[in-house]
């Protein structure tokens, strides 16, 4: 068996599977394979390592990643089923399940998602804004991806110089809560696994293989992580292997640290590197104008992707007037594609940022396209589906704060803000310095009686029904730990989906959601309906919804915006782009200040190369770029310069459409040079306007009021000037276009 599956791999592949002994890079190119080398060195090392399955701990970053290498490894050697293959955050929650004492939480913590760490944060400091919460809680969240708590230097993250405040008073009422945040799932695990010796010898024992996929997506905590379990710095004997590519890093704004991948062999001694480069995704030339952008940065290792699947053709630049004959090119591409043969979703039209999205989407209306947004509303970020977590979450664990304020008073009990700030402060009091102790059930139950009558009938009746359902658990519960026949406590034949359906009825969160329906044409009642199928693979026991809160909290992006099976074009930005791949890819927006975005510089300017590359990498068989010389911006026509990309990568895209005179002169030079982006002798057609509208000139525009000319050139073809107004702004104009709006004033 072993034989067969070596024998489909290349001998790099090969020679990753087989290596034993030393920590392992797998530096592993776009389109080479590495899923394929992961699964196979599963099933190797049991095979062939004597190592047992339980021994074998490997992580990534999304379910759908975790899921399809556990079924890949099986399928290789069924007894991989008993690997521990999660996410980073599931294995967090798994980890600590076991040791929440030690982390300082509830056992039955349940996790926090951005929106309700937003509300913690209003509920610690009340006079923040829900923009200035979210505001914090991120940076929070970054300091968390940093391993870093309110007592170091936050002076990284710390803009207006009162974070460590805001952390401690967040950090305070979360603690109270016993609940984790995301951050948390990563951060207390280290501080459980660096503070106490013997858990992280028992880690190190249990796990003797550890592999990280995409570790180039890896931040600071995580890397911490695998230092800690791998027992690196006390020689445990655990076998480290990581595959990545410092080469895809495009995830800082997430935390994530290009520095783990491009100093790995620093931090784990004796480290052998694997180059993986052959592609078997892309044609030749789309690959050598990836090499061609990705060259121009310094930091990274170094490799050169070869094309299995033969040349292709050569990836085509477009220039274009505007953003509006930019989204016509498009329709009329896939159009006449479609035409031929190919189906929309062979395309895929890439862009910067979600506002690009808007002209695609009205040109592609208007032309009858199918197409999917991708990046909008998840599932689980609706309404009603977050009302149904949140009686979840609640039931699971009684202090938590957020499902209580969430679920109270929905639908209507009369249990107004005051009542709800009164029964959470006498929680807090009845608790005092016991956490374990805050119950927000019951001090709703003591403090009936001295609300309002509609407050008091409502609260009454919002403790029964959570007292029924919570009984309702238990039962089950007691039933599953009393049989011997079945470990699952599926002895009752009953599900948790029977205990969720109950709950949206008993709630009347259906009647209420029904009534919404009515109003706005919403499907929220099927979309509860979801949440109770979802629910009918789990037990209808305390342990089963946790691990059904679990699932769902640790990924919220399992929703697509369309069907599946329907024939569309994919409208998406770079960044959702990463490990995605379709026959055809138009790459949009190639201008300076749109990508890269006027504020990139250094290392974050060789992060938005990478996302150049990971576009180009996500094409198949045909790419296609797009660059404007005039776009609509912040309510005004601005003129526009070819991104420094396109220079930098030089003759390796056929070029059509009116090609801008500083990328003509750019080809094939250094990228950014003073001469081909500044003032210069001009000829043609455009040399009168620009004598006229010349450097030094006064002038009035009836947007900006008074301003002078401080540069004037031809930059893209057309007669440009950039002009510094008294109010402080520099704005970008084609004179010839302004009419009456723009005034040259004479002395």
């Amino acid at each position: 068996m072993a034989y067969e599956y070596l024998e489909s791999l290349n001998p790099e592949q090969t020679e990753a599977v087989i290596h034993s002994g030393s920590p392992l890079l797998i530096l592993a190119g776009a389109g080479s394979g590495k899923t394929r080398v992961i699964t196979t060195k599963i099933a190797y090392l049991i095979q062939h390592e004597n190592i047992q399955p339980w021994q074998i701990l490997a992580v990534t970053f999304t379910k759908k990643a975790a899921n399809e290498m556990r079924e890949r490894a099986v399928k290789l050697e069924p007894l991989a089923a008993d690997s521990v293959i999660k996410t980073f955050h599931s294995f967090g929650a798994w980890f600590l399940r076991r040791h929440a004492e030690e982390a300082g939480l509830d056992p039955n913590f349940t996790v926090y998602d951005d929106d309700d760490s937003s509300t913690l944060m209003q509920k610690a400091v009340p006079s923040l804004t829900k923009k200035q919460a979210n505001s914090i809680v991120h940076r929070i969240s970054l300091c968390k991806d940093y391993c870093l708590t309110s007592k170091d230097d936050l002076s990284d993250f710390d803009k207006d110089g009162n974070l460590q405040e805001f952390y401690d008073a967040y950090e305070k009422r979360l603690k109270m809560s016993g609940n984790a945040d995301f951050g948390d799932l990563i951060m207390k695990c280290v501080e459980v696994l660096e503070s106490h010796p013997e858990i992280r010898g028992q880690m190190q024992h249990r796990f003797r293989v550890i592999m990280v996929d995409e570790y180039q997506d890896s931040n600071v905590a995580q890397f911490r992580l695998l230092q800690a379990l791998s027992g690196v710095e006390e020689n445990s004997g655990t076998y480290v292997c990581v595959v990545g590519d410092d080469d895809q890093s495009i995830y800082k704004f997430r935390g994530a640290e290009v520095q783990n991948i491009l100093g790995f062999a620093n931090h784990f001694p004796g480290t052998t590197l694997i180059r993986l480069e052959r592609n078997y995704r892309s044609m030749g030339k789309i690959l050598a104008a990836a090499d061609a952008v990705v060259k121009n940065n310094s930091d990274r290792l170094g490799k050169t992707l070869l094309a299995e699947r033969g040349e292709g053709s050569e990836p085509v630049l477009v220039f274009m007037e505007n953003q509006d004959n930019e989204a016509q090119f498009c329709s009329s591409l896939i159009m006449k594609a479609v035409q031929g043969g190919a189906r929309y979703s062979d395309f895929a039209v890439l862009y910067r940022t979600n506002a690009q999205s808007f002209g695609f989407e009205n040109e592609f209306l208007h032309r009858h396209i199918p197409y999917t947004v991708v990046g909008s509303l998840k599932f689980y970020e609706r309404e009603e589906i977050k009302d149904v977590l949140a009686y979840i979450s609640l039931i699971a664990n009684p202090k938590d704060e957020i499902a209580f304020t969430r679920v109270v008073n929905k639908p209507v009990r009369g249990i107004g803000e005051k009542s709800r700030e009164k029964i959470i402060d006498l929680a807090h009091e009845t608790a005092g310095a016991l956490i374990e102790d805050l119950n927000l059930i019951s001090a709703c139950r003591n403090c009936a009686e001295n609300l309002p009558k509609k407050a008091k009938d409502g609260a009454k009746d919002f403790c029964s029904l959570i007292t029924d359902l919570k009984a309702m658990l238990m039962e089950t519960s007691l039933k599953a730990e009393e049989s011997e026949d079945d470990e699952d406590g599926d002895v009752v034949g009953q599900k948790l989906s029977v205990f969720v359906e109950k709950l949206i009825e008993d709630s009347a969160l259906d009647e209420y959601h029904k009534s919404q329906d009515e109003v706005d044409g919403t499907n929220r009642v099927q979309n509860m309906n979801e949440i109770v199928n979802s629910a009918m693979d789990y037990p209808c026991t305390m342990q089963g919804l946790l691990d059904f809160l679990d699932s769902i909290e640790l990924d919220r992006s399992l929703a697509e915006d369309t069907e599946e099976g329907v024939d569309s074009v994919t409208l998406i930005t770079l960044h959702n782009t990463k490990g995605l791949e379709f026959n055809r890819v138009i790459i949009t927006g190639l201008e300076n200040g749109i990508f890269p975005r006027e504020d990139k510089i250094g290392e974050e300017l060789e992060e938005e190369r990478r996302l150049f590359y990971v576009g180009i990498t996500r094409a198949k068989n045909e790419l296609y770029i797009t660059s404007c010389r005039s776009r609509r911006l912040y309510g005004h026509y601005e003129s526009m310069m070819p991104s420094r990309f396109l220079i930098e990568a030089g003759n390796v895209f056929k070029v059509l459409g009116k090609v801008p005179l500083c990328y003509s002169r750019g080809v094939g030079m250094d990228a950014g040079r003073a001469d081909d982006f500044s003032d210069g002798e001009e000829s043609g057609p455009k040399a009168e306007i620009l004598k006229k509208w010349c450097k030094g000139t006064k002038l009035y525009h009836d947007d900006y009021g008074y301003g002078q000319i401080i540069s004037s050139t031809a930059e893209t073809g057309e007669a440009v000037i950039t002009v510094q107004f008294e109010t402080g702004e520099k704005k970008k104009f084609m004179p010839e276009y302004q009419g009456r709006k723009l005034d040259i004033i004479r002395d």
